[in-house]
């Protein structure tokens, strides 16, 4: 955990919300191959959280928003 205060808490909002997606996702009625699509994806945004935390939120929040927009985002 990182000792900036204001970086523990965006540290913290991120793991949470990264898990919270990967419940969403596990519960999607799609097929294996869009999920496992989707999960990297989230995989993509986790290790982009080790180098550029700030930039993971922000592509963590695009993900949250294209699955609460509709059909899953698989790219």
């Amino acid at each position: 955990m990182p000792d900036d205060p204001e970086v523990a808490a965006l540290f913290a909002l991120v793991a949470e919300r990264l898990k919270q997606a990967h419940a969403r996702v596990h519960a999607l009625n799609v097929s294996a191959e869009a999920k496992t699509a989707l999960t990297r994806q989230l995989l993509i945004v986790t290790e982009t959280a080790k180098r550029d935390l700030p930039g993971a939120a922000r592509r963590l929040s695009r993900f949250v928003q294209d699955l609460d927009e509709g059909p899953p985002p698989v790219r």
